[in-house]
């Protein structure tokens, strides 16, 4: 059973969504839209990595912010609600060259009247973890 507000979501859906913003910017594009998550994939290149050429661990929140935030939006009734982020943490767990691809997958942990709670993890390639996050994100009526 979908948990989305728009129960035809699909990746057509997210065209537009983003532009001129941070995620724009560093590449994240979305990639699969399942029943109850989203992908989306990051560029490891000049723009998301650190000194030493590996995967900057603010790019990795970035990815990790843009799938529960998207997801968050996803879930709610446009008309009447917005979503803002409240606190998000992240453990890096291994580092990933410049050159490569990584791919974050979001679920729901929570889905509350009130707030949010997202899981999200990224991949390298290789399908090994990189980074686990988790958002939390208030769900406020519309003024």
């Amino acid at each position: 059973m979908s948990i989305w507000h728009n129960k035809h979501l699909s990746l057509e859906s997210f065209d537009g969504l983003g532009k001129q913003t941070m995620g724009e910017y560093i590449g994240i594009r979305f990639s699969e839209v399942g029943d109850n998550y989203l992908k989306a994939t990051m560029p490891v290149d000049h723009r998301t990595i650190q000194p030493y050429g590996l995967l900057h661990g603010g790019a990795s929140v970035t990815l990790a912010e843009t799938l529960g935030s998207v997801g968050a939006a996803m879930v709610i009734d446009p008309e009447q609600y917005i979503c803002v982020g409240q606190e998000i943490n992240a453990n890096h767990i291994r580092g990933v060259k410049s050159g490569g691809m990584v791919t974050g997958i979001a679920t729901p942990i929570h889905i509350g009247g009130s707030s949010h709670v997202w899981e999200i993890k990224i991949y390298d390639e290789a399908e090994k973890l990189v980074c686990i996050s988790r958002l939390t994100v208030a769900i406020l009526k519309k003024r």
